[in-house]
């Protein structure tokens, strides 16, 4: 029996914990437990809102979900939402605490610890067990004094380890055995086990090397994960969109919809909607050289405005202007709304140095990033199509002419009589602050319409497909883990 509190480690990046904490979650609740997942440092552009406004990761929304349970903000205390190299905007408890260099953030590492072991006590009193998450390689020697997301948070939790590798990458023994060779004796004994996921062909032929590891290790090996993709789970790396302009198997008869890659990419997830529908294709693009090709190009959300906008301005400014004076259709996400308008203001240097920069001019409105931070839950309608999302963002956007989008008839369950967004006169380019715009069936019917797209598809709400990737999870994850050592 493993203690009731179980953190899920990594022998590097984007090996799996995630998901794995998913199905986990979605294992305990099915039997009856009342669990909640955890990660006290989270460092992603990929976010959401919870039911109180506030902001935390999208993994843990997701985890949450899978709990059967809503988000909430102790899930996910602290959020790191890079705006460059060297910086992020730091999430404290779901509200914006300010713009920390690496460096600044490392020596308060101290007080972060404090406010993540708060709310960790605060989650614990309300649930049965806490599937922790860590971040990145939980044996970086060089950064393990101060980690404040690995062994140090399950050590805090009294929770047993399961570390997670990845066989995909290659080394998969050199993953387990170097991972425990740079830890110290204490937190190897906290490991109970391993997983070793995003095996391709026939497990049976890895026999040998389960073996291998479980006699090298003294350690139980409690499963080998297949690939898969029967089912699709929101990610919270941008991994999955790395493989840009990939033209391999684009079909020339079928409707596609591209989606512009910027360096600082926000909430990406507000395509899955669209790539889960199998009569179009969706496809991440960083260059313009095939933008004929496509029925309509979506500007996404982006954590650094004016630098994304700039990076814009130089590779796709003509091209989008043509592409829109042809036949194309143009939709701006939050960030990416803000530049289809004539300028962005950031006069206080919210994202880096304070200026204004001109943007791609194809909307009639004008963006001023200012605190505070807009985050909320909320309920639009466009036209007769109802939908709800969520906006996350700095700052407000006026209209100078043209017509507003939506209509926003509540955010955070208080009602109201706002608009958002905006329409050319041409209705060629079009742009809303609404992340998860895509995910209603009638919001995303009436965008067909509006570009032209007659479409006869089968198409569920996000919440009902997302339930049936639950079910999906864990059926896949029991198949092959011995989930009795486990639970």
């Amino acid at each position: 029996m493993m203690k009731k509190n179980i953190a899920i480690l990594g022998t590097g990046s984007d090996v799996g914990k995630s998901i794995i904490a998913a199905a986990l979650c979605r294992s305990f609740v099915d039997r009856g437990v009342k669990v909640a997942p955890f990660k006290s440092q989270n460092m992603s552009n990929n976010s959401g809102i919870t039911p109180e406004g506030l902001e935390i990761g999208r993994a843990q929304i997701v985890q949450a979900e899978a709990s059967k349970i809503a988000p909430h903000v102790n899930m996910n205390p602290i959020l790191l939402k890079p705006t460059g190299e060297k910086q992020s905007q730091v999430i404290l408890n779901g509200e914006v605490h300010g713009n920390h260099t690496a460096m600044d953030y490392h020596r308060n590492k101290g007080f972060y610890f404090e406010k993540a072991c708060q709310a960790f006590d605060a989650l614990e009193k309300s649930y049965d067990r806490i599937i922790l998450e860590g971040a990145g390689s939980c044996a970086e020697v060089n950064l393990m004094p101060n980690d404040i997301v690995n062994f140090a948070m399950a050590e805090y939790a009294n929770a047993d380890v399961i570390l997670v590798a990845d066989i995909h990458r290659g080394g998969v023994f050199a993953q387990i055995i170097g991972t425990l060779e740079c830890l110290p004796q204490k937190y190897q004994k906290m490991i109970k086990g391993f997983v070793i996921n995003r095996f391709r062909g026939d497990i049976a032929l890895f026999k040998d090397g389960v073996e291998w590891i479980e006699k090298q290790t003294n350690k139980k090996v409690f499963g080998v994960l297949p690939w898969y993709t029967h089912f699709k789970i929101d990610a919270e790396d941008s991994v999955e969109i790395e493989e840009c302009n990939n033209f391999t198997n684009f079909q020339s008869g079928k409707p596609a919809i591209g989606i512009i890659r910027l360096p600082h990419i926000a909430n990406f997830t507000d395509f899955h909607a669209l790539s889960n529908i199998k009569d179009i294709q969706t496809i991440f693009i960083d260059n313009p050289d095939h933008l004929s090709k496509f029925h309509a190009i979506i500007i996404p959300g982006s954590k650094n405005t004016r630098a994304d906008l700039e990076w814009l301005l130089k590779n796709f400014k003509t091209p989008l202007e043509e592409y829109c004076q042809s036949k194309g259709h143009i939709f701006g996400i939050c960030g990416g709304y803000q530049m289809l308008g004539e300028f962005v203001d950031d006069p206080d240097g919210l994202e880096g140095t304070p200026g204004k920069t001109k943007a791609l001019g194809l909307l009639p409105v004008q963006t001023i990033l200012k605190a505070p931070k807009t985050t909320t839950l909320s309920d639009f309608c466009w036209g007769n199509a109802k939908g709800n999302g969520y906006e996350i963002h700095m700052g407000y956007t006026t209209l100078s002419s043209g017509v507003s989008l939506l209509n926003i008839n509540s955010r955070n369950s208080m009602l109201c009589k706002d608009t958002d967004g905006c329409i050319s006169k041409n209705g060629r380019a079009a742009g809303s602050y609404m992340h998860g715009f895509f995910d209603s069936p009638q919001i995303l019917s009436k965008w067909f319409k509006m570009i032209n797209l007659d479409l006869n598809y089968s198409y569920k709400d996000m919440v009902s497909l997302k339930e049936k990737n639950y079910i999906l999870l864990r059926k896949h994850f029991e198949t092959y883990i011995d989930i009795k050592q486990i639970v």
